[in-house]
């Protein structure tokens, strides 16, 4: 079956997750899986375990409590995210594989731009000489999976300094244009990584698929 992506461009954070969970409320065991990728306007997003005491000082920046796992993180323009729309109960994908395939995808995308990243085996995401570029969240109901990936490609990291990412103090946080010399088009980032997604999550071919969000 083939992987479909949409291209969402700058997006509010509620109504996209609000049509991811009616995607997966709705989709049958036909439905083809798909991949969103977008940013979104300043927010943070707290998980479902969530701690109070990780969101320090979040200001006039909105916080939103949503159903994913992990902590506090933050999302904002020149950051990449990937919503993975996928049925592992077809797949026969277990979460944790699904998570290390997500973390290969992202490793292998940072070396096509000559960034040396590794995962942790204890702390989800991707990481550049300790600091992290890309975080992780998934939710899964009912063997299908929504949220997904947000790698920092060229952003405003200042809004991290408000919070505990992911619930570590101190966590330094890193991006894809302060590891390269000269301009990084985001287009071609994204491009790159949905190449890496698809090879990593073993899809036969992939399509572009038109509309917004549809479910």
């Amino acid at each position: 079956m083939s992987l479909g992506f949409r291209e969402l461009g700058l997006v509010d954070y509620e109504p996209t997750w609000q049509a991811m969970q009616r995607f997966t409320n709705e989709r049958g065991p036909d439905t083809a899986d798909e991949i969103w990728l977008l940013q979104h306007r300043p927010v943070f997003t707290q998980g479902q375990a969530g701690k109070p005491e990780h969101l320090l000082l979040p200001g006039d920046i909105p916080v939103v409590q949503v159903d994913r796992g992990g902590q506090v993180t933050y999302h904002g323009p020149g950051q990449l995210v990937a919503y993975l729309l996928l049925d592992l109960r077809r797949s026969g994908l277990g979460v944790r594989e699904l998570v290390s395939r997500i973390e290969r995808s992202l490793i292998a995308t940072l070396a096509s731009y000559g960034v040396s990243a590794s995962a942790k085996p204890d702390a989800p995401g991707v990481y550049v000489a300790g600091a992290k570029i890309a975080s992780l969240g998934l939710r899964i109901r009912n063997g299908r999976s929504f949220h997904g990936l947000a790698l920092n490609v060229d952003m405003d990291l200042t809004p991290f300094r408000r919070i505990n990412p992911c619930g570590y103090a101190g966590l330094a946080m890193t991006q894809l244009a302060d590891l390269v010399a000269g301009p990084v088009a985001f287009s071609e980032v994204s491009a790159r990584l949905r190449e890496q997604l698809v090879s990593h999550l073993e899809y036969a071919q992939q399509k572009t698929l038109t509309g917004v969000m549809d479910g």
